[in-house]
């Protein structure tokens, strides 16, 4: 059973993270919410404040850049890429920190072990969730730390797994945490969430796990302990210029060239445009490094 889940996440994932970008017609207005016929920070910026503000209105058409009829901060991300892949600039945020989401929640027995966060060895110190693929965004929600209100109370959990059969605000709690936000003889109830600070980021680091197989000619990163969600890896290159290392779907940025023999320099942004600089990190593919930062709160 489990096999037959990870499978299926592994299809879905791939699915949603080769999307991309249609070049047709039709899809060359995506993006254009001015309608001037060019894509640009104009319009990543009326998108950002209609995000923030809902003071206007976003086109369901031109600001929905990934299809799923839905205007929201996943097209943000999609759209500051599309027009800025290599910015400098870090003031985009994913979304509003306290931002409430709804959807429903069921219950599996999953998700410490083998998870698609790729997060083990997971503490059982944490409730943990899976989350549905439009939320995850690839692996953009992997490790989030949120806090879940249901009918009976609230808890916080960890998200270290996917339900890609989810609805976008769709999440799967672990067997044991369901029964203390809702009846388990229900098996499927409404619920809010919210991204949260890590609890344990308050008086820790950033870590750093690289993953098994890599050298100084192959390499890939994977950031923990964050206090949120992580946007963007960087590292500083031999010419004193960070360079982004792309995020892959199953939660490690890769250097397909490797990074060397390290100590390194990484440069992290969170979802909510926070940006640290951390230095002197070891290359230890073994075990899990501690840095040296944090992001604030």
């Amino acid at each position: 059973m489990k096999r037959v889940r990870i499978q299926a996440a592994a299809a879905a994932i791939a699915m949603l993270c080769t999307c991309g970008i249609c070049a047709s017609a039709e899809e060359n207005v995506r993006g254009d919410l001015n309608a001037d016929g060019v894509t640009d920070r104009a319009d990543v910026l009326l998108l950002r404040d209609w995000l923030l503000t809902k003071s206007t209105e976003a086109d369901s058409v031109r600001g929905d850049l990934n299809n799923d009829s839905h205007v929201d901060a996943r097209d943000l991300t999609l759209l500051k890429r599309r027009i800025a892949p290599t910015s400098e600039e870090h003031d985009w945020i994913l979304e509003p920190k306290g931002t409430i989401h709804s959807g429903e929640a069921t219950f599996y027995g999953g998700g410490y072990e083998g998870g698609c966060a790729m997060l083990d060895p997971v503490s059982k110190d944490y409730w943990i969730v899976a989350m549905n693929l439009p939320d995850y965004n690839c692996a953009e929600l992997a490790g989030a730390y949120l806090e879940v209100t249901g009918e009976l109370g609230t808890i916080n959990v960890l998200v270290t797994d996917l339900l890609p059969e989810g609805k976008k605000g769709d999440l799967d709690l672990y067997t044991d945490a369901f029964p203390l936000i809702a009846p388990a003889e229900k098996g499927r109830v409404p619920v809010t969430w919210k991204i949260v600070p890590l609890d344990t980021a308050e008086d820790a680091p950033l870590n750093y796990r690289y993953k098994v197989g890599s050298t100084e000619f192959w390499c890939a990163v994977q950031v923990r302990n964050h206090r949120y969600p992580i946007e963007r890896l960087e590292y500083l290159n031999s010419d004193g210029e960070f360079v982004e290392l792309p995020r892959r779907n199953f939660n490690y940025f890769e250097a397909q060239s490797g990074l060397g023999k390290g100590p390194f320099t990484f440069r992290i942004t969170d979802i909510y445009g926070q940006v640290v600089i951390d230095e002197d990190i070891p290359f230890t593919p073994d075990e899990v490094q501690e840095g040296h930062v944090q992001f604030p709160e």
